[in-house]
């Protein structure tokens, strides 16, 4: 049997708000006890010296890592070069997803995810192929298509085998009938690649769609006659979304405004939508068959097609914790936990994860002051 490990030294945020002058007990590669004062007399102890201890990283859109993306290898092997390449920046659960692609490779996807065991992989979100192609960003249009019957039959069974299913859906391809199906099975709907009106929206939330995939990004905006997908999305409550924190994405002051005008219980959580470069020293990959370029200057590097469509994120969760501190001016207890427990309860596993408490995964990430990764440590899922 293994014995309990108190774990101190460092300022410990549980997932939703620090606990200073306290230390975690794990034991079995799980949460124990969140304690008080000095751990107890002969118990194994690991001393961090200082910084800071919080729950692993959840990361909801990670299209690659390692030099791939998922639709280059949707295989076990495909997963885990993603996952490794990801750990090192703190992210110790996430999603592998697969941006529009035939349907060949979407099977391939859920086939990969279901039968692996790799560490770290927690589901799979699929990012279209029912997407609006008016909003098609760096997606191929001609690959997009309705949500038909056979396609909800299939994911409902697909979810069953993967714990995990994210669908990101756009109203022009997506009936509210389907959606209601979907989330009543389990499947989690976000709205996403979308050029509807707030109206459309609203008549997929009600269906059960409880989320919007990278707020801002490749969807109708906010403005005073037609609040679009974005206005929808800040004013129910019901609703989650990620954003994108690498200064391309979103420019910092309308960020600030969403971050600011969001109604609860629905929060806006980051997300790296990080592209095959993480972890990769090349300054190119294809996408679809055409070259996404690296551009290194700014906060972040930023990825773009020949035409300067943006193409995903070369940014990781651990930098975006540190752009929303030093750029947006976010708290760092707040920037925290839209990169922990935020994510874990939009995904219905705040109890597993994302989170310092009793039963939980002890997945772990030790970071500097400034918010460097020291350490990164995974717990049995």
């Amino acid at each position: 049997m293994m014995s309990r490990l108190a774990i101190c030294g460092a300022r410990l945020f549980d997932g939703t708000a620090f606990r200073d002058g306290h230390h975690l007990v794990i034991e079995a590669g799980r949460v124990v006890a969140v304690k008080p004062g000095e751990p107890e007399a002969g118990m194994p102890v690991r001393h961090l010296e200082g910084g800071i201890l919080a729950p692993g990283f959840i990361d909801v859109q990670v299209n690659g890592g390692g030099g791939i993306l998922l639709n280059d290898d949707p295989s076990p092997g495909g997963l885990a070069r993603i996952a490794s390449a990801h750990r090192p920046h703190g992210t110790t659960a996430l999603l592998p997803t697969l941006i529009t692609d035939t349907k060949e490779r979407l099977l391939a996807a859920i086939e990969a995810v279901a039968g692996s065991s790799v560490a770290g992989v927690i589901g799979l979100h699929l990012e279209g192929p029912h997407l609006d192609p008016a909003r098609k960003g760096a997606h191929r249009a001609d690959l997009m298509r309705p949500l038909g019957d056979d396609d909800v039959a299939l994911y409902i069974e697909a979810k069953e085998r993967l714990g995990i299913l994210l669908l990101t859906v756009a109203p022009a391809n997506a009936r509210p009938e389907a959606v209601r199906r979907l989330t009543e099975a389990g499947v989690i709907v976000s709205i996403g690649h979308a050029n509807c009106t707030a109206e459309e929206a609203d008549a997929l939330f009600d269906a059960g769609a409880h989320g919007v995939t990278h707020l801002f990004n490749a969807m109708s905006g906010l403005t005073h006659r037609e609040p679009g997908l974005v206005g929808a999305a800040l004013s129910r409550g019901d609703v989650w979304g990620g954003f994108i924190a690498d200064g391309h994405h979103v420019d910092v002051r309308a960020l600030k405004i969403a971050l600011n005008a969001k109604q609860g219980p629905g929060r806006l959580f980051l997300v790296s939508d990080a592209m095959a470069l993480v972890g990769s020293d090349s300054n190119t990959f294809l996408l679809n068959g055409r070259v996404v370029r690296r551009d290194r200057t700014g906060y972040c590097p930023k990825l773009t097609l020949e035409d300067g469509t943006l193409a995903g994120s070369d940014t990781n969760m651990a930098l975006s914790v540190r752009f929303l501190t030093e750029w947006a001016g976010v708290p760092l207890e707040d920037a925290l936990r839209r990169a922990t427990a935020d994510p874990a309860d939009f995904l219905g596993v705040g109890h597993l994860r994302g989170r310092f408490v009793p039963g939980a995964c002890a997945d772990y990430v030790h970071l500097s002051e400034t918010g460097t990764v020291l350490a990164v440590s995974r717990g049995e899922a």
